[in-house]
């Protein structure tokens, strides 16, 4: 299979490793906005580290027309980058192209699908953890399950392809006719962990070490349940909060993608987590008031990396 991820940030580059180590099997592509990073990373190559130890050259470019057509196209952007992706990936299509979005967020399949239609749409989420220590370079922090489906709710037979690819690349991959909730499900863990964990700049595990935290992280995660609950979402686990702190405790060790944002003073995903939160409760009338705050703070954060002390 041929296969391209756009962005090669953490995730993008863990995956674009992992699919490279069945060695001429399949045909695996980085596509990259920056040219001079395309350059930099096709020289040395992309290094895994922790919880897999691997290192591939990767075919990588920030011209798609030097591509050509693929079988599977991965979206590994930041979900604010969505758009600017998608318009970048034309020359890659063919009417049996599959886009694949496995971001943070909520929104990013909408995205997909009102531009290129349903039928391409692939979306899902992946628990697998990296983090990104230079270009190129990445540290597998957590390990799990990646879940994939259709906005359409149908299992196809490329779907079934795609998974079996993911899964003979030791990337644990399962299909869902419910795409829907295992989204929002996600979307519900990463409203306790993400924000918290970048305001108060700790890995995982340590954000149940102390009252103050696991308490914003409760109420955080009930109002956000309630918001799914009222926009007639069905979760895949019970108790949602038991299921945030299992979480933290699986990848306790785990840098999230929010806090390495803020470590290196960059656009969060905000907007697409607590903030879609927020955006879905108005429509419910549901009051988000701690999802608000969180939204705002971090918003404050993102605003003043300038003017921040001990930076």
């Amino acid at each position: 299979m041929k296969i391209v991820i756009v962005g090669p940030g953490a995730m993008g580059c863990l995956f674009a490793g992992l699919l490279s180590k069945q060695k001429g099997k399949h045909e695996i592509w980085l596509l990259d906005k920056r040219a001079e990073r395309a350059r930099k990373i096709k020289e040395s190559g992309v290094a895994i580290e922790g919880l897999t130890n691997t290192k591939h050259h990767i075919n990588i470019t920030s011209d798609s027309k030097l591509i050509g057509v693929s079988e599977l196209v991965m979206i590994s952007t930041k979900s604010y980058d969505t758009e600017s992706g998608l318009s970048s990936i034309r020359p890659l299509l063919s009417d049996a192209t599959n886009i694949l979005s496995l971001q943070n967020g909520i929104g990013n399949s909408q995205l997909i699908s009102d531009i290129f239609g349903q039928d391409r749409t692939v979306c899902g989420i992946t628990s697998h953890g990296a983090t990104l220590i230079s270009d190129g370079r990445v540290k597998h922090a957590g390990k799990g399950d990646t879940v994939i489906g259709k906005p359409n709710g149908k299992i196809f037979r490329d779907l079934r392809n795609i998974s079996n690819v993911f899964n003979e690349a030791g990337i644990s991959t399962k299909t869902s006719k419910d795409i829907n909730s295992v989204l929002w499900s996600k979307l519900i863990i990463n409203t306790g962990i993400n924000p918290l964990s970048a305001i108060c700049r700790l890995p995982n595990g340590l954000l149940l070490k102390y009252e103050g935290i696991k308490e914003l992280m409760r109420q955080a995660v009930v109002e956000a349940t309630k918001v799914a609950k009222k926009s007639k979402v069905k979760l895949i686990y019970d108790d949602p909060l038991a299921k945030v702190e299992s979480v933290c405790l699986a990848t306790s060790d785990n840098i999230s993608s929010m806090l390495q944002d803020i470590l290196n003073q960059r656009r969060t995903e905000i907007d697409f987590i607590n903030g879609a939160i927020s955006r879905y409760a108005k429509s419910t009338g549901i009051k988000t008031p701690v999802n608000d705050m969180i939204v705002d703070i971090v918003r404050a954060i993102e605003a003043s990396y300038k003017e921040q002390v001990g930076i």
